[in-house]
């Protein structure tokens, strides 16, 4: 199982992006094994910015085929835990993006993202990456 982060839905579900691109690839063979997991939190930022309502209900029906990983309680204080943590270290980032940490940590799953950000939170905290490339 891996925990697939905005940034990937993002580029995969872009017209502009070819079939065949490498991203693409990785993500299907995730989703037709059964192993993406989308966390509510990043299927909302997924859906936040765009402005035809088409291409919102287009993409939230595509979405739907992917239920939400529960966030519990636990993982919110873990998030919160893990923001201090990064920034008493001199690492910034977004609540969503130590939420994802917090749920894949519990969950022992690791990250799919093309956000270098999560590169220096996997440095701090207990969180590995997918390795696609």
């Amino acid at each position: 199982m891996v925990l697939v982060d905005t940034s990937v839905w993002s580029l995969a579900f872009r017209r502009t992006r070819q079939l065949d691109d490498p991203l693409r690839r990785e993500l299907a063979a995730l989703v037709v094994g059964g192993n993406a997991l989308l966390l509510g939190a990043v299927r909302q930022e997924v859906l936040c910015g765009i402005s035809s309502e088409a291409q919102f209900d287009a993409l939230r029906t595509k979405l739907r085929a992917y239920p939400d990983v529960e966030a519990r309680a636990g993982d919110y204080e873990q998030a919160a835990h893990f923001f201090n943590r990064c920034r008493s270290r001199g690492v910034q980032g977004s609540q969503v993006d130590f939420l994802i940490c917090s749920v894949a940590a519990r969950l022992e799953i690791p990250i799919f993202t093309t956000d270098a950000d999560f590169t220096h939170y996997a440095r701090l905290l207990p969180v590995t990456l997918h390795r696609w490339h």
